[in-house]
């Protein structure tokens, strides 16, 4: 069996974001680069896959980005992942086009069980995954919280608004993991080593047109100081007033 685990390079969250100066992009001067936190869990979820089917099972990391890209895939390959995939390309790209680069790369592998993070903390789309299944024609279930394989049937617990669901299909298959799926490992000291070893296979990512543009890019407005309306009761009907009349959450 071969699985792919689809992971991003993403901006780390305690980073302090700057508008680039074409207003279109970020100013990456100063801004740490991680592994997608969610994508950890994808990668937590085909190893476990790869425990429970046997040894001839191969895991690959792919990723469509620049040369740093290989700092996030080398962290998956220090976790246990057994191939590395760069789909290059400098330039920023749309859902479209990473989940086209990712599907034919995937396709091309021949590659049966799929796993993406449900969403990456930069741009928070959470489509990629979904859009990759539609253009290979896999099923797809995203957002679990627990899987299990049964052969080629597949059933997964999947966060809906107001609870969850039992969701039921068969491979091919594209997942979107949630956290709570699972506890990610940490890489091993024999895993660092083992990472430097192993392959990244560099490939130019497959051409496309974009189907959106990024206008403009703004930093939300600073947060206005907060007010102490009392320290009783007395405040209450106040409280209640600016919460209509000004919030205009109630």
């Amino acid at each position: 069996m071969k699985i792919a685990v689809c992971i991003s390079h993403v901006p780390d969250t305690a980073t302090r974001i700057k508008i680039g100066s074409d207003r279109k992009s970020i100013d990456p001067n100063g801004v740490t680069y991680i592994l997608n936190p969610y994508d950890e869990f994808a990668i937590e979820e085909a190893l476990k896959t790869k425990e429970k089917s046997g040894a001839d099972t191969v895991v690959y990391a792919i990723s469509v980005g620049g040369e740093t890209n290989k700092e996030t895939i080398r962290k998956a390959l220090a976790m246990g992942v057994d191939e590395g995939v760069l789909l290059k390309d400098d330039q920023p790209r749309d859902s479209f086009g990473i989940a086209r680069a990712l599907s034919e790369e995937i396709k091309s592998l021949g590659c049966e069980i799929v796993f993406f993070g449900k969403q990456s903390v930069d741009f928070d789309n959470s489509i990629t995954g979904q859009l990759t299944a539609e253009l290979l024609n896999y099923n797809c279930i995203p957002v679990v919280v627990d899987l299990k394989l049964e052969g080629n049937k597949v059933i997964a617990e999947r966060e809906i608004e107001g609870g969850r669901e039992v969701v039921e299909t068969e491979i091919p298959v594209v997942i979107t993991a949630q956290k709570g799926l699972n506890e990610p490992r940490y890489a091993s000291l024999k895993g660092i080593m083992a990472a430097k070893k192993k392959n990244i296979a560099e490939k130019p990512a497959v051409a496309y047109s974009a189907l959106t543009e990024t206008i403009d890019m703004s930093l939300p407005p600073s947060k206005q100081p907060g007010r102490i309306l009392g320290t009783d009761s007395s405040a209450v009907p106040e409280l209640v007033k600016l919460l209509r009349e000004e919030a205009k959450v109630i």
